[in-house]
């Protein structure tokens, strides 16, 4: 009586499994070092935002603002923005993210005061601490 069996074997099936181990032990370290690149570029893209509304809400008023609401800013998920300082004369941001609590950026314009922890070491140019 021959009798053939059809399916798998279960060293095939470890060998499988091994494979699949190996490739998420590649992949899960990019996945990651990608979602942090997403974060800081999301602190970017606000600080870049707040600091056109700023120019804007100084273009009205002849004074730059720490309120974030008097600018009408929305931000990002995740992204908490400070105006740390504002004046008639400059103003300095910055901002973080939840998924990367390690990691600021930062800007400032004018005569604002950039130390103070904040990443910018250049007028206009977002700066982070990675």
């Amino acid at each position: 009586m021959d009798r053939r069996q059809n399916g798998f074997t279960l060293i095939e099936l470890l060998i499988v499994v091994v494979i699949i181990g190996i490739l998420a032990a590649i992949a899960i370290p990019k996945f990651s070092s990608v979602r942090e690149k997403a974060y800081l570029a999301s602190m970017k893209s606000d600080l870049k935002n707040v600091a056109y509304l700023q120019e804007v809400y100084h273009n009205d008023n002849f004074t730059f603002t720490t309120s974030l609401s008097s600018l009408n800013f929305s931000g990002s998920e995740g992204v908490t923005i400070t105006i740390n300082e504002a004046t008639n004369t400059g103003w300095a941001a910055t901002a973080t993210h939840q998924g990367v609590p390690s990691e600021q950026c930062g800007v400032y314009h004018g005569t604002a005061n950039s130390s103070g922890g904040d990443p910018a070491t250049t007028v206009g140019v977002v700066g982070c601490s990675i």
